[in-house]
C-alpha cells in the first residue's frame, strides 16, 4: 500500500475506513488524496476479485469533506446498496466496488470527545436519585446513562461514572471496578466512595468474594451478612464489618446468540463489587435483575471503550507510520545525475507504507556509480536500516571510496552494532566513459545485462552485508557496448506472486527485460502477472544504460 503526504484542504486528523473481506477485517488510514481502490497492485486498496476493475475507484477529499468517485468500472461502486459515480460520504457509509458481498468498505470518520460529552458526564456524576424512585425508574435512569455515556470514548471517564451512579442507585459506601489485563492478571481499574473520593486501595475487600465470584462466574448478592451461615469462613467480611457485599461478574459481550440456550454473556472480562458496614435497606431494594442489568452495561460500555481506545491508537499508529513514510521518502528521494555517457533510472513501489528497499545514483569522479538494496524485514525496522545504510553509502560514494572498501564498511557498521537478525543484499556498480562497469553483488539478485541481443547474468557474488564480521568482499567488471542496459531489481519483484501462488521468478525477468525498452515494462510485467494479488514485499527496479562517450 502506498503512502503520500496529505494535500491541502484535509484535515490533519485522518478519518479511516475498515475494510472487510470474508473473516478479515483492515484499519486503513485515509491519510492522502486521491485514495486509489482497484485490483491492480499499485492501488492504495488493492481489492483481488475479478469483479474489481484494475482502477475502480476513487476517495478525494474536497474542502474537508470526502467524497467516492467511480472510474467507469465494470461493474459499478455502490453506496449502501445505490450504484453511484460520484457520493458524498457520510459516517458509517458502506462501499462496493463490483465485488457485492464480497468485501466491502465502512467510511469511518474518526470521532473526538466533545465538550457536550464532558458536560454530561459531569451532570451524570452529580446526578440524584429519589428515595422513592421504583426499580424500572431507577434502571430507565442508569440505562439512559449507560447509553449516552457510550458515546464517549474515554475508559477512565466512564468507569468513575459508572461506580458513582452506581453508588447512588444502590446506596452503597464504595464501590470498585476490576478488570482482567490481556494475560489475565486482575487489576483495580476504578475506585469511588459514596462521596465521590477516589479509593486507590483494595485491601480491605472481601477478595474471597470478589475470588469466587470470579471463578464461579455467578453473582454474590449478601445484604445482610449477619445472617449468613457461612460468613465466619469469610474472614475478611468479618475482620472488616462488611455487613452488605455485592459482586457482579462483568462477562464480555457476545457478538450475536444463535441458540435460545445460549449464555447472556461471554468471558469474564472484571467484576463489579460494592460493599458497606451495615445492612443497606436501599441495596436490598434493588432488585438481583436490576444488578445484573448493570453490570451487563458496565461490560458493554468497557468494551466498546476498550474498542475506541484501540482504534485511536490504531489512528496514532497509523499517522505516524504515514510521517515516518513521508520523513522516508523525502530521505531516499534520488536526484538521478546527468552525465553524457549513460542514463539511470529508478523506482521503488512498497507492499507498506513503509520498506526495506532504496537505490541511490551518484556521479562521482570515477564514473556513475548506482547501488540497490535490500534490507532484511519489512515496516519500520527495515526502513530504519535502510536509511541509516543510504547515508553511509552515499557519503562514501562522494568521498570516493573504492566499491569493496564501501561495503567493508558497511558490514563492519551492521555486525558491530549487533542489529538482530537483520543483515541487507546490495549491488553496487560504478560505471566509467568508457563502458568499464565494476561492481560488487553482496547476496543480491544477478543484474541482467542486455547486450545487444543477448540476456547475461553477470554472477559474481558475495555473501549480504552484515551476516559475518570477518566477511571479506571482491569486485567483478562487465565491459558495456554503447546501447547496453543494467537492470538491477529486487527479490520483491522476482518472488511476486499471482492468485496460484506462483512466483515471477527471474526467467520472466529475464524475458521482459530482453523485451523491454524501459524499466516500466518490467513493472507492467509484474502487474499483469500478479493480477490482483497484493505484493507482499517491495519492488524497486533500477535501469543503467551505456550510451557511450
Amino acid at each position: 500500500m502506498s503512502s503520500a503526504t496529505s494535500h491541502s484542504g484535509i484535515s490533519s486528523i485522518f478519518p479511516i475506513a475498515i475494510f472487510v473481506s470474508g473473516n478479515d477485517q483492515q484499519t486503513l488510514s485515509l491519510n492522502h488524496t486521491p485514495y486509489t481502490v482497484g485490483r491492480k497492485v499499485d492501488r492504495d486498496l488493492v481489492i483481488a476479485d475479478p469483479r474489481v476493475s484494475r482502477e475502480h475507484a476513487l476517495i478525494v477529499a474536497e474542502n474537508g469533506e470526502f467524497f467516492v468517485v467511480d472510474l467507469g468500472s465494470k461493474h459499478g461502486t455502490f453506496v449502501n446498496g445505490e450504484k453511484v459515480d460520484r457520493h458524498k460520504l457520510q459516517r458509517n457509509d458502506r462501499l462496493e466496488f463490483g465485488a457485492r458481498d464480497v468485501a466491502y468498505l465502512i467510511f469511518h470518520p474518526l470521532h473526538t470527545t466533545s465538550n457536550t460529552a464532558r458536560e454530561f458526564l459531569s451532570q451524570i456524576s452529580g446526578m440524584q436519585i429519589a428515595p422513592e424512585a421504583s426499580d424500572l425508574e431507577k434502571l430507565t435512569l442508569f440505562m439512559e446513562a449507560a447509553r449516552k455515556l457510550n458515546t464517549i470514548g474515554v475508559l477512565d471517564e466512564i468507569l468513575v461514572t459508572l461506580l458513582e451512579a452506581t453508588l447512588k442507585l444502590t446506596r452503597a459506601e464504595r464501590g470498585y471496578i476490576f478488570l482482567r489485563d490481556l494475560d489475565g492478571t486482575l487489576t483495580l481499574a476504578a475506585g469511588r466512595n459514596l462521596k465521590g473520593e477516589p479509593l486507590l486501595d483494595d485491601k480491605t475487600i472481601s477478595r474471597s468474594v470478589l475470588d469466587g465470584a470470579l471463578t464461579s462466574n455467578s453473582e454474590y448478592l449478601v445484604t445482610d451478612t449477619s445472617k449468613e451461615l457461612d460468613v465466619k469462613e469469610r474472614q475478611s467480611i468479618v475482620a472488616f464489618d462488611l455487613r452488605t457485599v455485592i459482586c457482579m461478574p462483568l462477562r464480555k459481550p457476545l457478538v450475536q446468540a444463535t441458540r435460545a440456550d445460549q449464555p447472556a454473556g461471554g468471558e469474564v472480562m472484571g467484576a463489579l463489587y460494592v460493599d458497606s458496614r451495615f445492612a443497606s435497606r436501599d441495596i436490598a431494594g434493588v432488585s438481583k435483575d436490576i444488578l445484573r442489568a448493570i453490570a451487563t452495561e458496565a461490560a458493554q460500555l468497557i468494551e466498546n471503550a476498550r474498542l475506541v481506545q484501540a482504534e485511536e491508537a490504531g489512528r496514532r499508529n497509523q499517522q505516524e507510520l504515514s510521517i515516518a513514510a513521508s520523513i522516508q521518502q523525502r530521505l531516499l528521494a534520488v536526484t538521478l545525475p546527468e552525465v553524457p555517457f549513460a542514463r539511470v533510472n529508478g523506482r521503488n513501489m512498497s507492499c507498506k507504507e513503509i520498506g526495506g528497499d532504496f537505490f541511490e545514483a551518484v556521479n562521482t569522479p570515477q564514473g556513475l556509480a548506482v547501488v540497490l538494496a535490500d534490507v532484511s524485514g519489512k515496516g519500520v525496522s527495515a526502513a530504519l536500516l535502510a536509511s541509516i545504510l543510504q547515508g553511509m553509502v552515499y557519503s562514501q560514494l562522494i568521498s570516493g571510496m573504492p566499491l569493496v572498501e564501501i561495503v567493508d564498511a558497511v558490514n563492519r557498521f551492521f555486525t558491530y552494532k549487533h542489529i538482530g537478525e537483520k543483515y541487507a543484499t546490495m549491488i553496487i556498480t560504478r560505471l566509467r566513459n568508457d563502458g568499464d562497469l565494476e561492481y560488487v553483488n553482496c547476496g543480491h539478485i544477478p543484474p541482467v545485462w542486455i547486450c545487444g541481443n543477448e540476456v547475461l547474468r553477470p554472477s559474481h557474488g558475495n555473501l549480504p552485508v552484515g551476516l559475518l564480521a570477518d566477511a571479506t568482499y571482491s569486485s567483478d567488471r562487465c565491459q558495456m557496448r554503447p546501447g547496453d542496459r543494467l537492470i538491477l531489481v529486487t527479490d520483491g519483484v522476482t518472488e511476486a506472486e499471482n492468485a496460484r501462488g506462483d512466483m515471477f521468478d527471474s526467467e520472466r525477468l529475464e524475458q521482459v527485460a530482453g523485451k523491454s525498452t524501459s524499466m516500466e515494462d518490467v513493472f507492467r510485467a509484474v502487474a499483469d502477472f500478479c493480477g490482483g494479488t497484493p505484493l507482499n514485499d517491495d519492488c524497486t527496479v533500477v535501469e543503467l544504460s551505456y550510451t557511450g562517450s
